[in-house]
């Protein structure tokens, strides 16, 4: 979850407070957000969608990263912790410090009820700047529902969405597929 912003300060600035910080920040136009806590349901999936892709990418030019690792939107200088990220071929680092990533192939976001309308809107509008970026995937917490963003040769962007456990999400700009089943793997539906 991300809140008000809580200081102002330079790119240089931030990057020295945020490396010796033990809680994660958001910076965007000089104003650093504080990155609150996740829930316990948040993490059971970003873990489970980690441990899904991992046997499926290794081997091959693709990694999984988890929430630790920092992606910079170089033409907007967005800094931001996408919950999973799957970089494919050489990765580009900003920096010697080798914390922030700057050429995700595909960013992975766990819904939150304080972070779902960022995360589909003004956070996909950065997101898009990134011109290695192919995939952009949603996940519901509260039912299994998975929305795949995919970037068309055109540069449109094509919305797909499954629903129910039994459906599994093909991810071609990665060679992999996430199975909701997995994802949602000791996760009990909210009753409505």
């Amino acid at each position: 979850m991300r809140s008000a912003a809580e200081r102002r300060c330079s790119v240089e600035e931030y990057l020295a407070f945020e490396r010796a910080s033990e809680q994660k920040h958001e910076f965007l136009a000089g104003e650093v957000f504080a990155i609150t806590g996740a829930s316990l349901r948040h993490n059971v999936i970003t873990s489970n969608v980690v441990r899904d892709l991992g046997p499926q990418l290794k081997g091959g030019p693709c990694r999984v990263l988890a929430n630790d690792m920092r992606v910079k939107v170089a033409d907007s200088g967005l800094y931001t912790y996408p919950d999973v990220i799957v970089v494919c071929g050489p990765v580009q680092l900003e920096d010697d410090h080798f914390d922030t990533l700057l050429n995700p192939t595909l960013i992975i976001e766990v819904l939150s009820p304080s972070t779902e309308a960022y995360d589909r809107g003004e956070k996909f509008e950065h997101y898009r700047k990134l011109e290695t970026l192919q995939e952009y995937v949603l996940i519901a917490q509260d039912r299994a529902h998975v929305e795949q963003f995919s970037r068309q040769s055109d540069g449109h962007w094509l919305l797909a969405a499954w629903d129910g456990r039994p459906a599994t999400v093909v991810l071609p700009s990665v060679g992999a597929a996430l199975s909701l089943a997995e994802v949602y793997d000791g996760i009990e539906e909210k009753q409505t």
